[in-house]
């Protein structure tokens, strides 16, 4: 049987009620929330929970979005339940570096409260990113190069969808030329700023300096880097690659390639949203992929994941 993989969305994928039913129904969920609170000094349960703008802005939801996904996957290991290997979108790296092992749960919701503060005020005004549908990664990249002032691409999520970021001109002037050269569709995304591309490096040079300050320790997980697509089994990578990765592209689809190069084939995404099992679906249909974003489907993916281990124990 091959490996189990836990894969964390990122940024985009928050909306009001996520882990309420994980918080009403398992303690060490409401704990991990709570954590989390105390830790970045917000009150979280109203963000995460109750109807409110801050949920959309940059600050607020890359640590609300942490705390959701780090309370699942505790509740995921309080059963037991660990991956072989891990990797999340963006902001769901961080979710990957927790079940990794490496960093405390602690250090991860300060670590991420400074990085959603940092990428906030890099660019408070200003910025776009556009979704491009349906044509190929090199063509994109030769028309960004083209375009006068700064665009790029931002993710590489799947095929027949990548993200281009950068200037809000620039975005557009490369969103118009892309639609004439034979793109489907280039639609623009509703975000706080242009993740992903040169004008957040000075981001990542602030949360290098919050890092320097963090402990970490062996990793006893793999996890696969947004950055470089490769796995990450050594500490001394983590640090660096986690600065990097606030300006440097998403490879996710690469990434999820690595996984399963390296024998991963049951896939269970741990956050709000389906994001990653739709792009899961273009990238490779041969794997199975399964969702926990309730408690109704925590309940359902983990009697699955027991029949997986009693199968595998069997063979």
């Amino acid at each position: 049987m091959g490996k189990l993989a836990f894969i964390f969305p990122g940024q985009g994928a928050q909306y009001v009620g996520m882990g309420k039913d994980f918080y009403e129904k398992f303690p060490v969920c409401r704990q991990t929330i709570e954590k989390a609170a105390e830790i970045s000094k917000l009150d979280l349960e109203k963000i995460c929970f109750e109807e409110n703008e801050k949920i959309s802005i940059t600050e607020y939801t890359q640590i609300a979005m942490t705390a959701v996904e780090a309370a699942i996957l505790k509740a995921l290991e309080e059963q037991d339940f660990y991956p072989d290997i891990t990797a999340g979108l963006s902001l769901g790296e961080y979710g990957a570096v927790l079940a990794s092992g490496t960093m405390s749960l602690e250090d991860i919701f300060y670590t991420v409260r400074k990085r959603g503060i940092y990428m906030q005020e890099a660019v408070p005004k200003g910025g776009a990113m556009a979704a491009v549908l349906g044509m190929e990664a090199a063509e994109i990249e030769k028309i960004c190069e083209e375009v006068q002032g700064v665009v790029s691409v931002a993710n590489y999520n799947c095929p027949g969808q990548i993200v281009i970021t950068g200037e809000e001109e620039a975005v557009e002037k490369a969103s118009e030329k892309l639609k004439t050269v034979g793109a489907k569709r280039v639609l623009p995304l509703q975000v706080s700023g242009p993740f992903h591309c040169g004008l957040l490096k000075g981001a990542g040079e602030k949360l290098s300096q919050v890092l320097e300050e963090i402990p970490l320790k062996e990793i006893k997980i793999p996890y696969v880097s947004n950055v470089t697509a490769q796995m990450v089994t050594e500490k001394q990578q983590v640090k660096n690659l986690l600065v990097e990765q606030v300006s440097s592209p998403v490879r996710w689809q690469q990434c999820v390639e690595t996984m399963i190069e390296n024998g991963a084939d049951t896939f269970v995404e741990i956050g709000p949203g389906r994001t990653l099992s739709g792009f899961m679906r273009k990238i490779n249909r041969n794997v199975t992929v399964m969702n926990i974003q309730t408690v109704e489907d925590f309940l359902k993916v983990t009697e699955k994941l027991r029949e997986r281990r009693e199968s595998n124990v069997g063979e």
